[in-house]
């Protein structure tokens, strides 16, 4: 079987993702650096047509916050493949950032320092 040169990819709990800088009941013991994972999204023209018209009834605009939702947890998604991909056990300091690149398309990045941590002992 033919290798890419490239570690098996580690896949990451979620519940080993943090805004924090260090995981409580962790302890880091690698530091690998930084982490990301990009989404470009663009509204369709009836998803456009769809948000202005529940904008006329006013509260939550249901078919831009599922776009949103999707976006992030794509972005979130590539940043943890990222982060499996360098031998990471968790990520610290998770954010997200957005930017309009043009009208009606949005880029959403995920990022934060990819670690290996391991449990403390008790």
């Amino acid at each position: 079987m033919a290798t890419t040169g490239m570690p098996a990819s580690i896949i990451i709990d979620h519940r080993m993702v943090t805004t924090a800088f260090e995981l409580e009941g962790y302890r880091t013991v690698r530091n690998l650096g930084v982490v990301r994972g990009i989404t470009v999204r663009s509204r369709s023209v009836l998803g456009t047509i769809g948000a202005s018209l529940q904008t006329l009834v006013g509260g939550n605009i249901t078919l831009l916050t599922k776009l949103c939702e999707k976006t992030r947890e794509e972005s979130f998604d590539l940043m943890l493949e990222h982060a499996g991909q360098l031998g990471a056990n968790a990520v610290v300091g998770a954010r997200y950032d957005a930017t309009e690149i043009m009208q009606g398309v949005t880029e959403v990045l995920a990022y934060g320092t990819a670690v290996v941590v391991e449990k403390v002992r008790s």
